[in-house]
């Protein structure tokens, strides 16, 4: 157990603390279950980031970190749809990519292949990060201004998200015909 491992295993711990945070009634809960979530999603880049540095790359680091990413936005993205704050279409349209994504690695990883992420995949996460973080912060400081930003972040991050996982299929289709033979 390394660092890096440490930190993916604390954003997975800190899924149900936010969602605890979230549902429980209690001055300012959904600010501080914005931190809490926040503080999870900035271990994504932190984890990653220290595993290459420190060249401690493990199978376990790279079976969790995206588990992890997976359980935190998805928690997230349910939270929202209870809340009333996003469609359900929403939810499904992330969660369901997720789960493409994984299944296209799965299958071309049973090829010898690695689907490493994309600067889309990134710009994909970050966007959400951002979106659900301005959703739960409701839309603050920006509702001073009467200014929708967490409903425009959220349709930014459902754009990089149907775009990205078009990208993963579009740039995998080779792999996928070859598999069928």
């Amino acid at each position: 157990m390394n660092l890096a491992n440490s930190l993916t295993l604390a954003r997975i711990f800190l899924v149900p603390i936010f969602m605890i945070i979230l549902f429980i009634k209690i001055p300012y809960g959904k600010f501080i279950a914005a931190a809490v979530f926040i503080l999870a999603a900035s271990t994504d880049g932190l984890d990653g980031y220290i595993a290459r540095k420190k060249n401690q790359v493990t199978k376990l680091g790279k079976f969790m970190d995206p588990l992890a990413d997976k359980l935190l936005v998805s928690a997230a993205l349910i939270s929202l749809v209870e809340l009333r704050e996003i469609s359900a279409w929403v939810a499904v349209i992330i969660i369901g990519r997720e789960f493409a994504v994984t299944g296209l690695r799965a299958i071309v990883a049973a090829e010898g292949v690695v689907i490493s992420a994309s600067r889309l995949g990134k710009y994909k996460t970050v966007s959400q990060i951002v979106a659900i973080s301005a959703m739960f912060l409701e839309n603050y400081p920006f509702s001073l201004l009467q200014f929708p930003f967490g409903q425009i972040a959220m349709g930014v991050a459902l754009l990089f998200t149907i775009w990205s996982g078009v990208d993963y299929f579009w740039k995998a289709r080779a792999l996928l015909k070859a598999g069928d033979r």
